[in-house]
């Protein structure tokens, strides 16, 4: 339900006194641009947004949501792809944006600790004075809060793992108004319930994420990045199978289909053919990175892979992974004026190389234009559809192949999504992954978490229906 006209006046007078009128927005610009993400999914706006600078703002928003009875809709970078920010029964856009200061690093201890608007790349240059860095690194510029609610990965994941592997604590906001501290900054602890991972990948439906204290890690001495370029995707995914069954310690191993390929070339003019690419990188000391190297190698040229072209300074390497974080402008690229819709699933390794055959053919079958990249080391993997925003038969195409893409991973025994989140997106494929008694407890502690219902409604789970 909507919240009435006169609530929302009161609710924009209430918070314009609480936090500060230019912190308060009702524009009608700024709530269209705070109620989508880069996604086909139109934008639903928020009634209002507002601009909190500290944790106890965001406890004053709370408190006169609940207070009136309104919805509120946590909101990062703005960059996620499955209507995370989708304000679908109104409410209130809580923009993170502004409470981005690094609070605390400890360089023996290796972490810091920042606020929930603190940017990846602002995170990096600051970790990089220190010879530090965060691993995790999904290809927009997000928010450390929102790569927190999404459960977020990246280019990184098969070496350093995923942000449920690198928070070791936050302090969240609940939907009552409560600041809680979820854990301590020990590496580990028996101490109850992992209220962490719980807030990890929760998408804005259990509380705001305030701040978030990270695991970090020292650079390592060698770093060596280099792409190869194969005769089919097949042969690209064995040989990034191959490395990791053989437990070859690879920093990165990222795979391009020759569509994706051909957009890199035109947005970012590289030299590398459009064919499937596999994008490598290595850490360690100079010896470990040169055995790591050779024996990746090795495995390329069996399966049919070109020499390696490496990327040995550290800017022809930023250089190379730059253009592989711009993929979905480069994607986009190929189509101009189309309208992208980004999906991912996640396989066990074992089924990665079927599955990327089988929904290389779907697209090739329906006509569609849609380009695959991948984080194939953990058999993460990644489908962007150019589609024509008027044409919806087209889009309708696009949504049937998805949805097969989906139901035949969950059908090999992976996930319908491996990092994007489920949002609105994705509602209909949860009890199909987990099943209902699991949904069902899911719903429970969202409920116990949330009592009032006011937290991101109508995300993760599918909303009721009349009847």
């Amino acid at each position: 339900m909507a919240v009435a006209p006169t609530t929302i006046e009161v609710l924009a007078e209430e918070l314009a006194r609480a936090l500060a009128p230019d912190r308060v927005s009702r524009s009608a610009a700024l709530r269209e641009q705070h109620g989508g993400g880069e996604t086909y999914i139109p934008s639903v706006p928020p009634d209002i947004v507002v601009f909190p600078t500290t944790i106890d703002e965001v406890v004053t928003v709370i408190g006169l949501a609940r207070e009136l009875g309104a919805p509120v809709i946590p909101h990062g970078a703005g960059t996620s792809v499955e209507g995370h920010v989708a304000a679908i029964h109104g409410g209130i856009s809580v923009d993170m944006g502004r409470m981005n200061r690094i609070l605390g690093f400890d360089l023996e201890a290796l972490d810091v600790s920042v606020e929930a608007g603190v940017t990846r790349m602002q995170l990096a240059d600051h970790l990089g004075e220190y010879g530090v860095f965060f691993p995790v690194d999904p290809g927009a510029d997000a928010t450390v809060g929102g790569m927190v609610a999404t459960g977020a990965s990246g280019t990184t994941t098969v070496r350093y793992g995923s942000m449920r592997e690198n928070v070791l604590s936050l302090r969240v906001v609940t939907a009552q108004g409560h600041v809680i501290t979820t854990a301590s900054r020990a590496r580990k602890s028996s101490a109850g319930y992992d209220l962490t991972r719980l807030f990890v990948g929760s998408e804005g439906t259990l509380g705001i994420v305030a701040e978030a204290t990270l695991r970090v890690y020292g650079i390592p001495e060698s770093i060596a990045a280099a792409t190869c370029s194969f005769p089919s995707v097949d042969a690209a995914v064995q040989a990034a199978i191959n490395t990791v069954q053989l437990g070859i310690p690879i920093a990165r191993v990222e795979l391009l289909d020759e569509v994706q390929m051909e957009g890199i070339r035109r947005l970012c003019e590289l030299k590398q053919e459009p064919l499937p690419t596999l994008f490598l990188e290595f850490h360690g000391s100079e010896a470990s990175v040169a055995e790591q190297a050779r024996e990746v190698e090795g495995i390329a040229r069996e399966l049919g892979g070109s020499d390696f072209t490496w990327s040995v300074q550290q800017e022809e390497r930023t250089k190379l992974w730059e253009a592989r974080h711009l993929a979905w402008e480069a994607a986009k690229a190929l189509r101009p004026g189309c309208a992208g819709m980004s999906t991912d699933v996640c396989v066990p390794i074992s089924e990665l190389a079927e599955c990327l055959r089988d929904v290389r053919e779907d697209i090739d079958a329906s006509g569609l234009v849609a380009a695959i990249v991948g984080h194939v080391g953990d058999g993460n993997f990644h489908v962007v559809f150019l589609l024509d925003p008027d044409d919806p038969a087209e889009i309708r195409r696009a949504q049937h192949l998805h949805e097969r893409m989906i139901r035949r991973a969950i059908a090999v025994g992976g996930t319908c999504t491996g990092e994007h989140g489920i949002g609105v997106g994705k509602t209909k494929f949860l009890e199909l992954e987990h099943g209902a008694e699991s949904v069902a407890l899911m719903r429970a502690l969202r409920d116990t978490f949330d009592p009032d219902g006011i937290m991101n409604p109508g995300k993760i789970f599918p909303e009721p229906t009349d009847g």
